[in-house]
């Protein structure tokens, strides 16, 4: 009981670091180089709390022998799902491994698969980058937040129900927080949503929403909400039912 909650805590923290990193447009005026030291130091620090997640997790028997086998073979597959429809806009099938993982085994099974989906797929596959551990914790949190729809206590339909719903938020939650780390840089300094240092937190703010709208959220976010919401509806339920056999 007490590991699991030093567990919690080690998550907790490190997602709160994360998050600061993420918002760094809001508090650090920006500059190239700025930005390719705080994706270094961020990559640092995600790797090194994943790492140490992993090992509390599986050195003291927090995954059985079966979860483990499922977490390595659910965060193959999905690392290979993951590269195969990169590039198809919006249609990312990744998303309901680590959903449907999270939400059968618990919030930290499906941080780890997210994390571990990113980044086996990363490593392999010539993926690494800046953005890698930003991905990192992302998609670790749409795994960790179906955990938690998991152990919700609602009826078998009802929590279905509420699974496909969250599917459809986190895609546009996803969106909104991965575009933070690269909004500075990715449009021009003198147009409507450009960031601009040292402007108000407000100004900027309304800036980044009108950017994330008009860039990701009125396509690439709603495509990748609409797929996993069919998706859910479609295989949760066989899905899930072999993944519980797994828990036994």
């Amino acid at each position: 009981m007490i590991l699991s909650r030093v567990q919690t805590v080690v998550l907790a923290i490190g997602s709160l670091l994360a998050l600061a990193g993420f918002a760094w447009p809001f508090t650090i005026p920006a500059s190239s180089s700025q930005s390719d030291i705080g994706a270094g130091v961020l990559a640092v620090v995600a790797l090194a709390a994943i790492s140490v997640a992993v090992l509390w997790t599986l050195d003291r028997g927090f995954l059985g022998p079966k979860q483990l086998a499922v977490l390595g073979g659910m965060a193959a597959l999905a690392s290979a799902t993951r590269i195969a429809t990169a590039g198809v806009a919006g249609f990312e099938l990744v998303f309901l491994f680590v959903i449907l993982g999270g939400f059968a085994f618990g919030p930290k099974f499906g941080f780890l698969l997210g994390a571990l989906t990113v980044s086996l797929s990363s490593v392999f596959f010539g993926g690494l980058g800046p953005w890698t551990p930003f991905q990192i914790f992302a998609v670790g949190w749409v795994g960790l937040g179906a955990g938690l729809i998991g152990k919700l206590s609602l009826g078998k339909r009802t929590k279905l129900i509420s699974l496909a719903v969250y599917a459809g938020v986190s895609s546009y939650l996803f969106g909104l927080v991965m575009n933070l780390w690269f909004w500075p840089f990715a449009v021009g300094p003198e147009s409507s949503i450009s960031y601009r240092a040292g402007a108000p937190v407000s100004e900027n703010l309304a800036s980044y929403l009108l950017y994330t709208l008009t860039t990701s959220t009125l396509t690439w976010d709603t495509v990748r909400a609409i797929v996993l919401v069919v998706a859910i509806a479609l295989v949760a339920k066989p899905v899930l039912a072999v993944l519980a056999r797994a828990k036994l």
